[in-house]
């Protein structure tokens, strides 16, 4: 494994954090995660821990939501033929699914259309507007694309269809000449949070409407939807999303709609109590795999569906796709450590760039994903399709892959995304050229320390401040992801109890215990089997870093520590 770097955070103001834990009645270290948060106050804290859907900004701040919500209504009062044309992952699923129902509920004449990816590609395009023209549309409501599908933007205008643009990717100097264009990263919105899902601003455009026509609490029946999409396109769950993710939860694991209840049953979840790592490990590689190896349209027919048959039928269909989707994986995977380890220079190239034309379009991203997992570089995985080099770009943190892809512009034949991922398009005949200037940027931009993966501790914890009002607490500052991450802690001196098990693949379980504490808790360590000889040599010399979560026995649930590092003798925190 990776060696880490360990950077506990620092306060500077102890006394906040001693003021707001006797204020609100809690330990030093749940004060700490507060004030970590920049939550400094009561009101501050009871604001964080009782999210509130009033709380949510009025769309008609958003730039040109007006105009979007005066033509969406005149298309419904002219009964004009509206189509949603969304994108193939969990976002653009559910946001197409989002729409299509509230459109529907208001007896729209509205129909949807997703791109397959493997021969259209991402976005709007020609052929999917000749398709969505030839269907009679005469409104398209792009969602979780568009923001520069600027020539496709002025086909559809010519076909004489009226566009609005529902994104919340970056957009280049140039919009869109859309009858509207609503995206919070425009220049010129100053929509008073930035950082939605695409979901989230299909979700506002339905509020405007619904605003408008006096049905204001007819969009929050959608907020799952809302939460999953969140969730899966790990989007900062701070502000909005926050408040929506949550209260999407709370839809999902009270009243799940048929589709959702049925990826639950199919990933053998238990309903009720679904969280957003859950969501992104377990339900939505299941969603995009239909869109990874075939048509998403099954995707939307499985969140819209009223019929428990038919959504338990269609689930059935995403499990076997995500099955194959993973052979694939495996394959591709192998293939490119192979490329990796024989093909490439790690000492003097710092990105991985690997294009081979065999691979799956469908899954490479994934593949690059798990790259920087393994060597944590800037990864860019490559096959051809049409004659031309297409694939995904990942990232680590401290360096910003969209802005390095920007200063490859002239080379590229076009790229979107943003700072951790993107997709991209080049010429057979300039990969040579781009693999050289890209690793250029990298070597700009990175010190050989950026190349350790950081891990940040939130705070030092002894076993003995892990008690049931602690973990009561804990888990209230979920739903946790970007922004708001599960905390990250260290003890120190623990010891293992018992003799470690491997389980699974390379996984390892360890119970600990800590002097001046009698409990004993469990930990499992995810690919980490490789340190069960140095935990069994050094048990009682160990220091841990891990997050808290809870597991399942007899029908009791416990808390359980998900390890991240291991160190067996006391290091310097960098």
């Amino acid at each position: 494994m990776l060696k880490c770097r360990w950077k506990l955070h620092e306060i500077q103001d102890d006394f906040t954090v001693k003021s707001l834990a006797d204020a609100l009645n809690v330990s030093e270290v749940l004060a700490r995660l507060l004030v970590i948060r920049d939550i400094g106050s009561f009101l501050e804290a009871k604001a964080f821990f009782r999210p509130s859907i009033d709380s949510l900004y009025d769309p008609l701040l958003m730039d040109g939501m007006n105009i979007a919500t005066m033509r969406v209504i005149n298309a419904l009062t002219e009964n004009e033929k509206i189509c949603i044309y969304g994108d193939y992952d969990v976002d653009g699923t559910c946001s197409t699914a989002l729409l299509y129902l509230f459109l529907k509920e208001l007896d729209a004449n509205v129909n949807f259309y997703i791109p397959k990816r493997l021969t259209e590609g991402y976005g709007l395009s020609t052929a999917g507007i000749d398709y969505v023209k030839s269907i009679g549309t005469s409104l398209l409501i792009s969602v979780d694309c568009g923001i520069t599908a600027i020539e496709e933007t002025d086909y559809a205008n010519k076909l004489g269809i009226n566009v609005i643009i529902c994104d919340h990717h970056q957009p280049k100097e140039t919009l869109p000449n859309a009858v509207a264009v609503l995206d919070p990263l425009k220049p010129s919105c100053n929509y008073p949070f930035k950082y939605l899902s695409g979901a989230g601003i299909a979700f506002k455009l339905a509020v405007g409407i619904a605003d408008r026509i006096g049905k204001r609490i007819l969009p929050l029946k959608y907020l799952d939807l809302v939460a999953l999409a969140g969730a899966a396109d790990i989007v900062p769950l701070i502000d909005e999303n926050r408040i929506l993710v949550r209260e999407g939860l709370n839809l999902i694991n009270d009243m799940p709609r048929p589709g959702i209840e049925a990826l639950i049953e199919s990933a053998g979840l238990l309903a009720g109590n679904l969280t957003t790592g859950q969501i992104v490990f377990t339900i939505a590689p299941r969603i995009n795999a239909v869109g990874r190896l075939g048509d998403a349209h099954r995707a939307v027919e499985l969140l819209i569906t009223n019929n428990k048959q038919e959504a338990l039928q269609l689930a059935q269909v995403l499990e076997t796709e995500n099955y194959q989707r993973r052979k694939i994986d495996v394959d591709t995977f192998d293939t490119a450590l192979d490329l990796v380890e024989n093909s490439l220079d790690l000492q003097n190239e710092l990105a991985i760039i690997l294009h081979n034309s065999e691979w799956h379009p469908g899954v490479i991203g994934i593949v690059a994903s798990r790259l920087v997992e393994k060597y944590y570089r800037p990864t860019i995985m490559l096959t051809t399709v049409d004659g031309v080099a297409k694939g995904s770009a990942r990232s680590i943190s401290n360096f910003n892959i969209y802005e390095a892809l920007q200063k490859c512009d002239d080379i590229l034949l076009h790229f979107g995304g943003h700072q951790a991922a993107a997709g991209l398009a080049v010429e057979i005949d300039k990969l040579s050229e781009f693999k050289s200037r890209f690793n250029r940027i990298v070597k700009e931009s990175l010190q050989e320390e950026n190349l350790l993966p950081e891990i940040h501790i939130d705070s030092k914890l002894k076993f003995s401040e892990i008690t049931y009002k602690f973990l009561k607490i804990l888990n209230r500052f979920s739903p946790f992801g970007p922004g708001n991450m599960r905390p990250v802690f260290l003890s120190e001196n623990v010891k293992v109890v018992n003799a470690p098990k491997i389980v699974g693949t390379n996984h390892i379980v360890v119970p600990f215990m800590q002097e001046g504490c009698e409990k004993v808790f469990d930990s499992i360590g995810f690919n980490m089997g490789d340190y069960y000889e140095v935990l069994t040599k050094n048990g009682s010399q160990i220091n841990i870093v891990y997050t808290i979560d809870k597991t399942s026995k007899d029908g009791r649930v416990f808390p359980q520590f998900k390890l991240k590092d291991i160190r067996t003798k006391v290091e310097e925190l960098v």
